[in-house]
């Protein structure tokens, strides 16, 4: 008979436990995350009973658990694995603790889970005197065409009688359920920042424009790469915990695109995190960065084949495509 794992015999030897129950310990899953090696004791482990646990690094903010009675998670195997336990006992630990899952627990569970979870979004109010953009204002159309946008691809917006440098910026409303619930300025002048964000936590652009009958999802960083292939973006260079729960529950394959500079390396730690694919494409062109640079240089078709293409779901096949990406930054 199989003998339960003990998750405290894996744990480093240099350890401390708290009065409320926390054992510290240098976190294993900092390197696996793009983040330095832990030599704080950042790791922290909670026992609840004699087999449940709970995981939190502090440093790269990597979360994970187990209860017994229900499948080994994702994340959970992820970390058992950089604690050192073999493939083999994570397989049999997964068995046990079904085993122990009897018909009241099958019953509970499947009362009390919802099939999704519902994440609501405030309705805000776009800049005053905000218009949307016609054929007559040949300045904004210029610049999304040099971006391989049309002009009403979206609805691109601007306030020309606005004040400073909103007078030269895109507004780009971010929708949800029929409602406007932020938006972003691309301004056009040469100043910093080029982009200002109004969003608010967990939000995804483009999630709810995406088709029912579509099996996959591609996922950026930037909003106008989102535009030029129907993808949708996280609007910076991690997934958060809401955004990767409203991604999975889209029930479809999951691409994550990073921009090719050192910003996107994080992005790939994200994806890897969560589970999900990964497409690293080799453009042919160094001065290709992003989903948009390809979608101005070969079209929207040949870009997204090209994405599909070089898609990797193998943890051990994106690595090497990051490693080989981070050295090519580092030329």
């Amino acid at each position: 008979m199989y003998i339960m794992l003990n998750i405290l015999s894996y744990l480093p030897i240099k350890r401390k436990k708290s009065s409320s129950g926390w054992i510290s310990f240098n976190a294993v899953c900092c390197l696996h995350n793009g983040e330095s090696l832990d030599k704080r004791s950042r790791g922290g482990l909670l026992l609840n009973g004699e087999y449940d646990w709970s995981y939190h690094c502090f440093n790269c903010n990597f979360k994970t658990g187990f209860t017994m009675g229900k499948p080994v998670g994702y994340k959970a195997k992820k970390l058992l694995k950089w604690l050192g336990v073999s493939s083999i006992d994570i397989d049999w630990m997964g068995i046990e603790s079904l085993r122990h899952r009897n018909i009241a627990d099958i019953i509970d569970d499947r009362s009390n889970s919802a099939p999704n979870t519902v994440i609501h979004f405030n309705e805000v109010k776009l800049p005053n005197g905000a218009r949307l953009i016609v054929s007559d204002d040949v300045r904004f159309v210029d610049y999304l065409a040099s971006r391989g946008l049309m002009y009403n691809q979206y609805p691109f917006m601007i306030t020309p009688n606005d004040k400073a440098r909103n007078k030269n910026r895109i507004i780009i409303p971010y929708t949800n359920k029929n409602k406007v619930v932020g938006y972003t300025s691309r301004f056009l002048d040469d100043r910093t920042p080029k982009y200002l964000n109004e969003q608010q936590h967990g939000y995804i652009f483009g999630i709810d424009l995406q088709h029912a009958d579509w099996n996959v999802v591609i996922v950026m960083e930037g909003i106008l790469d989102a535009i030029s292939i129907d993808g949708v973006a996280v609007l910076h260079n991690k997934i958060g915990d809401l955004q990767a729960q409203q991604l999975q529950q889209l029930h479809r394959t999951v691409i994550v695109v990073p921009d090719q500079d050192k910003a996107g390396l994080k992005l790939i730690d994200s994806a890897l995190i969560n589970g999900f694919n990964v497409s690293i494409p080799k453009w042919g062109d160094s001065s290709i960065k992003d989903v948009n640079d390809a979608v101005v240089k070969f079209g929207k078709i040949a870009t997204i084949l090209k994405i599909l293409k070089y898609a990797n779901v193998s943890s051990i096949k994106i690595k090497l495509a990051k490693i080989e990406l981070e050295r090519a930054l580092n030329k």
